[in-house]
């Protein structure tokens, strides 16, 4: 996992709690930390967390196989 997965992957995350918050107790804390719904910077917020999650996604179609457990082949 690189470090661009760990990042999208902490977004969703974040994004998730975010969307439990407004679903449980109906406030959105993007919106309350940054001027509302439709500010520009709440805009950009939720924009990289829905990246993230697309990113995110991808790696349910990957495999992943700890460092460990890799072959390394030598020349005999």
């Amino acid at each position: 996992m690189n470090a661009i997965d760990k990042i999208a992957l902490a977004l969703a995350v974040v994004g998730a709690l975010v969307w439990g918050g407004v679903g449980i107790f109906g406030f959105n804390l993007v919106g309350w930390l940054f001027g509302g719904d439709t500010s520009v910077m709440s805009r950009i917020i939720y924009t990289l967390v829905g990246l993230s999650g697309i990113w995110s996604a991808s790696l349910l179609f990957r495999s992943f196989v700890p460092e460990d457990e890799r072959v390394i082949r030598t020349r005999d």
